[in-house]
């Protein structure tokens, strides 16, 4: 194919601002589907855990033909946690569709992903989105995206940016906000006139760098990429080879290239094209694949730092097997190392045989990994998430991100007092015509665990909060996120109605009768700041004995539903989280009371 008729994009934006749904409408635009095919909303969006959570986590490929040209189309996430995904495409497109919504305007991770595109030299193509939404403000909006520009220092070239604006949802855009509201083609036509056509020349020796990683379990890993200059047959013989110094040559069994949603296997691809391979073994992100007449490796774009981490450990309850079918620290090793491959933002390190430190940009980042896993069939235990501290110039520094909030005006109080209570430091407030709140905190990370529900709660759920990574900073200081204790199990059993009757008076519990505990297991969460052992398992003794008021029909309070995000925030350093394929438990770390009684008496006594 003529590189002059290729254009490849990808479409970057702040969580939830219509980056999937626009994908959608220009699919329909290019007849790829029948006009009278039913489809799933946020065709995209094809695993479980992005269509129960309707977010984007993985970046996915595809395609559409418009005018003769082959438009090639990268979705990304939105999420600040997946920012791994949108760094590792940027070598894989020449031009990115800045998705901004037109009510909410620059969010923190739009900063983030504008910032990475103009750093690796790539035209915007700024779309102001659901421009019919109420309360929208198209013009203001565009002003604030070229302050952003401006803020982040583009180049020239880059500040001269066209604007378009749309409704993903309605299915239209127009280039003037007076224009007639019809269908996608101005959009289509905007981006065959202002992104580039791929650079390169045919002529060149092969060379192309693996932007992504999927899974076939017919061919096994397949890497995707750009070729950036020449071009190669199936059946060629290659080189792999990486910055580290490895160079092996293989042979390449499979090529495709991308067909709307399909993956179509062809026998040539030339530069410009994005194409998957297979065939090539241990092959990963990050390394080239070239011609055996010029083997030379491209640098691969740098990835941000993990700022959390959480200690992956196997299984040790006394319930440990019984639920899973991957349990042991071989299978937990196996399944770690096979996420490296295709998550570039993650970090493992092993700390012990049974026992893994794996670290992450963030609190959803490490909870979609571990849902992940428990879903494919394994079972394992994993502490609460902690910040990964620096050592600079002798001073401990800890990441800070910038904090965004947007709540209605009666709840701004509130919100202040909860940030700051987690060492949050307000910088700057502004208000709107629409009696909202728009707040900018700088706030440690670990500030950040557990604040989602408390700031949903505290908001009725009327407030957004979005953060990202903002800088290293001195250690603020000891923050109290939790400050009440746990009941615990006192034994092994089946919980029952009279023990949890009893028990429900000391606080909110987690379970409902006829669940199975054992002894160090969290059922509950104490109304008072220490932790304290109850028999849930207890049952009223029978006599023959008769009382009036004593025998009517017990009342319980229903259980608090513990959800992966909110068991994670729960949980103190001394406490695990058991994740089985069917179920969630809390426990303490020591599960013998006489023990944990020992241990906490020795913390006292060093401190």
């Amino acid at each position: 194919m003529d590189k002059q008729k290729i254009r490849n994009i990808a479409i970057v934006a702040h969580v939830d601002h219509g980056k999937t749904t626009l994908v959608d409408k220009l699919l329909r635009s290019s007849s790829y589907f029948r006009q009278n095919q039913i489809l799933p909303d946020r065709v995209m969006d094809n695993n479980d855990l992005e269509k129960e959570r309707g977010i984007t986590i993985l970046s996915k490929n595809t395609s559409i033909e418009y005018e003769g040209v082959k438009i090639n189309i990268v979705d990304t996430p939105g999420h600040a946690d997946f920012g791994g995904e949108v760094e590792r495409i940027v070598q894989m497109v020449d031009g990115v569709l800045l998705l901004v919504d037109a009510f909410e305007g620059a969010m923190p991770q739009t900063r983030f992903v504008l910032k990475k595109a103009l750093n690796a030299g790539l035209r915007a193509l700024v779309v102001i989105n659901k421009i019919d939404r109420e309360g929208a403000r198209p013009r203001e909006v565009a002003d604030m995206v070229l302050d952003l520009f401006i803020d982040l220092e583009a180049a020239e070239e880059q500040l001269d940016f066209p604007v378009i604006y749309t409704s993903a949802k309605a299915g239209y855009a127009k280039k003037n906000l007076d224009d007639d509201s019809q269908d996608m083609k101005p959009l289509l036509d905007m981006i065959i006139e202002q992104i580039p056509a791929p650079d390169g020349s045919e002529e060149e020796p092969f060379q192309l760098v693996i932007s992504s990683i999927d899974y076939d379990n017919y061919v096994g890993r397949i890497g995707i990429g750009k070729i950036k200059r020449g071009k190669v047959e199936k059946g060629q013989e290659i080189v792999v080879c990486n910055n580290e110094g490895m160079a092996k040559s293989v042979k390449l069994n499979t090529l495709y290239n991308y067909d709307g949603l399909k993956r179509v296997e062809i026998n040539q691809g030339t530069v410009g094209e994005i194409v998957a391979i297979s065939g090539v073994e241990d092959i990963n992100i990050g390394d080239t694949l070239c011609s055996p007449d010029c083997v030379e490796a491209l640098p691969f774009i740098p990835i941000d730092e993990p700022t959390l981490f959480i200690n992956f450990s196997v299984n040790d309850s006394p319930m440990a097997g019984l639920e899973g079918s991957y349990i042991t620290s071989r299978h937990l090793r196996e399944r770690l190392q096979r996420e490296l491959l295709s998550n570039v933002a993650l970090q493992v390190e092993e700390i012990t045989p049974d026992c893994f430190k794996v670290a992450g940009r963030g609190e959803l980042h490490l909870s979609i990994l571990i849902e992940s896993m428990r879903r494919e069939g394994y079972e394992f235990a994993v502490t609460r998430p902690e910040v990964i501290f620096k050592n600079i110039d002798g001073v401990l520094n800890e990441p800070i991100e910038r904090l965004t909030v947007e709540v209605p005006d009666e709840y701004v109080g509130a919100v202040i007092e909860s940030v700051g209570r987690r060492k949050g430091e307000l910088e700057n407030m502004r208000n709107n015509q629409h009696n909202v709140t728009k707040m900018d905190f700088l706030i440690p990370t670990r500030g950040l665990v557990g604040l989602q529900s408390e700031f949903l709660t505290e908001t009725h759920g009327n407030g957004i909060m979005s953060y990202n990574f903002f800088a290293y900073a001195p250690y603020k200081g000891p923050i109290n996120t939790r400050e009440r204790g746990s009941l615990i199990a006192s034994e092994d059993g089946a919980a029952v109605a009279y023990g949890l009757y009893n028990a429900q008076e000391r606080g909110h519990l987690f379970i409902e009768p006829g669940t199975k505990v054992y002894a160090g297991m969290i059922v509950g969460e104490n109304a008072r700041a220490t932790d304290i052992t109850i028999n849930v398992c207890k049952k009223k003794q029978l006599t023959n004995t008769r009382a009036s008021g004593s025998d009517e029909a017990l009342r319980l309070t229903p259980p608090t539903v513990m959800s992966l995000e909110k068991c994670l925030e729960f949980i103190k350093e001394d406490e695990l989280l058991e994740v089985t394929p069917t179920s969630l438990r809390l426990r303490k770390m020591i599960l013998d009371k006489t023990q944990r009684e020992r241990s906490q008496r020795r913390k006292d006594s060093a401190s």
